[in-house]
């Protein structure tokens, strides 16, 4: 999503892949998958952020991934 990190390409695909063989591995559709996910962000929020951060934070990410999907020029 992000077009900067502090993280490595090579870490960012590790990752992304061991999350994508978990979603396989549960033959888990598309909706599901989202709501999986969701629910992942929504507990990393709020047990990692505190409480006066986490709107704001969500509302980043959720700018970050409407970014993603925007056709490149």
């Amino acid at each position: 999503m992000a077009t900067q990190s502090k993280y490595s390409d090579h870490q960012m695909q590790v990752l992304l892949s061991d999350l994508a063989a978990v979603l396989e591995k549960h033959q888990a559709s598309v909706d599901l998958s989202l709501m999986a996910l969701g629910n992942t962000v929504t507990n990393l929020l709020q047990s990692s952020v505190g409480r006066n951060q986490q709107q704001a934070l969500a509302a980043a990410f959720c700018d970050a991934l409407k970014n993603s999907l925007k056709p490149r020029e």
